[in-house]
């Protein structure tokens, strides 16, 4: 299924046949003005993949560093993995080709490599936020068959979704024609998912993991990277607690999206592909308390949202 490294995988192979680099570069509260010098940090460094959104307001940038790789050779296009997702103000079906078009536009590209439904969650077009009076009940089967158009179109050569528990992913791929290829969820030492792990294996749902080091420096407060365990294991590896973080995720078979725009940072992340947890070691992570940072407060009120509960919005996964 993947291909092996010295100590791999670099790649994921996914359900339509193509392989997802296993290390990608997130986007996420990069900065106008940072983003690009990024992305050419993190293709310099050997990264395939950049994780893009529309909602993050630098697509734009984004493209313009692509656009200069392919056109002085670099890289060429097929040599990179460019992934989007639209927002949940885009999920009326009629609304989907125009925000792919839309991300392809920014990004000056032809075609998205993997483009996901941001949130199962749905607001007023045009809107940013979650704020009451602009939630709308979800339309998820009309919004997935506008998708798998997408797909069949060739614009979007994969279709998933993020943030998708493992109920509302069972659910989707009860009725879709085209099952999705990837879940981009929050994963890391501190959240470690093993019951939408065990389901996105066995369903053949590759899983991606956002914030693989938490968020610091972000509104969601996770200084995962100051978990004791971590720190022992970093110190008995030699490597920073960052690396390990970085490599758990590789090692228990998903791919990651660390985000930084400082270069050494960003190198560092990427040094993963010479070295290995020990299995004694790698064992000692099933003894870090677990706690979801990311809680999605935000998408869940008393009688506009779909959601009037956490436990509704992740469905007990929390």
């Amino acid at each position: 299924m993947s291909e092996k490294a010295q100590h791999g995988p670099v790649y994921f192979e996914l359900n339509t046949g193509a392989k997802i680099p296993s290390v990608g570069l997130g986007t996420w509260k990069a900065p106008p003005g940072e983003v690009g010098e990024a992305v050419i940090a993190a293709v310099k460094a050997g990264y395939r993949h950049i994780d893009c959104a529309h909602v993050y307001d630098n697509e734009k940038e984004v493209g313009a560093a692509l656009k200069q790789f392919f056109s002085t050779g670099v890289v060429k296009r097929d040599e990179m993995f460019i992934t989007s997702k639209i927002w949940c103000c885009d999920l009326a079906p009629e609304d989907v080709p125009k925000a792919l078009s839309r991300s392809l536009e920014h990004l000056q590209l032809d075609y998205i490599d993997l483009y996901l439904i941001h949130w199962p969650f749905r607001t007023k077009p045009e809107m940013r936020g979650f704020e009451p009076d602009i939630m709308l009940p979800l339309c998820l089967p009309e919004t997935w068959a506008a998708m798998e158009k997408l797909y069949d179109s060739g614009k979007a050569r994969a279709i998933g979704v993020s943030n998708f528990s493992t109920k509302k992913l069972k659910d989707l791929c009860s009725y879709a024609k085209v099952k999705p290829a990837v879940n981009q969820v929050e994963c890391h030492p501190v959240w470690q998912q093993p019951a939408l792990h065990e389901y996105c294996k066995s369903s053949g749902v590759h899983l991606t993991a956002y914030s693989p080091l938490g968020s610091p420096g972000s509104w969601v407060k996770g200084e995962i990277l100051k978990e004791s365990i971590l720190q022992e294991i970093a110190g008995e590896l030699n490597k920073s607690p960052a690396q390990v973080a970085l490599r758990w995720g590789l090692q228990s078979g998903h791919s990651i999206l660390p985000k930084s725009v400082n270069e050494s940072r960003i190198k560092e992340n990427f040094n993963l592909f010479d070295w290995s947890i020990p299995p004694k070691l790698f064992l000692r992570f099933s003894n870090i308390h677990q706690q979801r940072l990311l809680r999605g407060t935000f998408a869940v009120h008393e009688t506009r949202s779909p959601y009037k509960s956490l436990e509704e919005l992740w469905d007990g996964e929390i």
